[in-house]
């Protein structure tokens, strides 16, 4: 019965050695990005990210959590917008937008709950005669927890699937 015991107790440490190994190779940075063709110029796209109140049109993070509470602050739109949210379903955060201009909007990305992340959002927006590729990224720090997390999950195949969503809900509600 030891035997079984110290091979289970050794097995356990082997494993933990190689998670840890296999986290310690993980990048320093995370970056998730996602691009579409939206058939809308650029500046009618720019006023759909730039103004949060906007954003219940084509978030697909607003159709996960139908009663978040959101909570507006600063400028109605554009650099020093702020939009905060609780929900159940989305946990708790913050945005701000740091950026706005002909090609991209930055967002500066505070997530307070399930686990406190801080992260920058940027819509990259590149004319193509009359629509617009527009490519959604989302890039943070990795520090340790994040590396151990990403042995067995990955965030662009977590977050990548919801900006395609929201990607092809924004050419919905902008190119019309």
């Amino acid at each position: 019965m030891k035997k079984v015991l110290l091979r289970i107790v050794i097995g356990l440490g082997m494993l933990l050695a190689l998670v840890l190994v296999l986290a310690s190779m993980k990048p320093a940075e995370f970056r998730v990005e996602r691009s579409l063709v939206v058939n809308a110029p650029a500046d009618s796209i720019r006023g759909f990210i730039s103004d949060f109140h906007r954003w219940t049109l084509w978030s697909p993070y607003e159709a996960m959590d139908p009663n978040m509470h959101r909570k507006y602050d600063g400028a109605s739109s554009g650099i020093g917008a702020v939009y905060s949210w609780v929900g159940e379903n989305v946990g708790s955060g913050r945005m701000e937008v740091l950026g706005v201009n002909s090609a991209k909007v930055v967002i500066k990305l505070d997530f307070t709950s399930p686990f406190e992340a801080h992260n920058t959002a940027e819509f990259l927006l590149e004319p193509q005669g009359d629509a617009t590729k527009v490519t959604w990224v989302m890039s943070g720090p990795n520090n340790f927890m994040s590396k151990v997390m990403s042995v067995f999950f990955s965030m662009d195949a977590m977050v990548g699937k919801d900006f395609e969503k929201g990607l092809q809900n924004l050419n919905r509600v902008a190119s019309h």
